[in-house]
């Protein structure tokens, strides 16, 4: 269910699904009009070429006509099938076009989009989907009005992947905490969270940290100062339960490694001639 810039799925989690500005759909709209245009001027060369010049005005006019629509209908419908929603003007712009309720485009509404796009793109110039998208919450030209599409902004900004260090507040608590071995999953939950928490929409961030703390807070003894943000608290467990893991496994192999070295040696401190 769509409510807005946020859809709503199953689980009730609300995903930000953004529509673009009219800024890039127009960018990508040009830069697909360029393409477009350099592959129709030349194919009109080459039929200009190969095509009999015993031909008549009528036959001559169909075939250039089938021409146009093969460039201006049939191939954005057969790109846009393959990518699902995307363009060559879309891919440099990170954008996608989506059914309204987030999922992706079927051939028929791409199909509707690339024969409405003749009008109000090419024939008018672009005036028309200029209006329309100035006009429309989302930025619907009109052939996303009857084909119920959208253009979703898919690519995010930079990812500001914070590295998985003990806070400071936290640091005097992190020495004394006991952390038992959490469920299947759930650590990796929890650092997935944190991973995209910068994209989330804020109250699904919210809700999910406070949710993922209260699974993890059983796990842990004590728990940390009241007031800590859920987000701080996970990030400060999962620190802790990585150094803790390291640790052990360095401790191991320094075992192994002297137990290995023992096996070799001779027993009673005796000199090994061969060393």
């Amino acid at each position: 269910m769509a409510t807005g810039d946020e859809t709503i799925i199953g689980e009730g989690v609300a995903l930000d699904t953004a529509a673009a500005s009219l800024g890039s759909r127009a960018a990508s709209a040009l830069l697909d009009a360029l393409v477009l245009g350099a592959v129709y001027f030349v194919a009109t060369i080459v039929m200009a070429i190969v095509v009999p010049h015993t031909l008549d005005f009528a036959a001559v006019t169909t075939l250039y006509f089938t021409e146009a629509l093969a460039v201006f209908v049939g191939i954005p419908v057969v790109f846009e099938t393959l990518t699902r929603g995307k363009s060559v003007g879309r891919y440099a712009l990170g954008l996608r076009i989506v059914r309204d309720d987030g999922g992706p485009i079927a051939v028929r509404q791409v199909v509707v989009r690339a024969l409405v796009g003749v009008i109000e793109l090419w024939l008018t110039a672009g005036s028309i989907a200029l209006i329309a998208s100035a006009s429309n919450s989302r930025g619907k030209r009109v052939g996303d009005m009857l084909a119920g599409t959208y253009a979703l902004q898919t690519r995010a900004a930079s990812a500001q992947h914070l590295p998985l260090t003990v806070p400071f507040s936290l640091s005097g608590w992190a020495r004394v905490v006991d952390i038992r071995r959490l469920p299947d999953g759930l650590a990796l939950e929890a650092r997935q969270f944190l991973t995209r928490a910068l994209a989330l929409h804020p109250s699904s961030r919210r809700h999910m940290g406070e949710s993922l703390s209260a699974r993890i807070a059983p796990h842990v003894s004590p728990l940390p100062p009241e007031g800590t943000h859920p987000e701080t608290f996970l990030t400060a467990v999962l620190a802790v339960r990585r150094d803790r893991e390291y640790a052990l496994e360095m401790r191991q192999l320094q075992a192994d490694s002297a137990q290995a070295l023992a096996v070799h040696q001779l027993p009673h401190g005796v000199p090994d001639v061969a060393n």
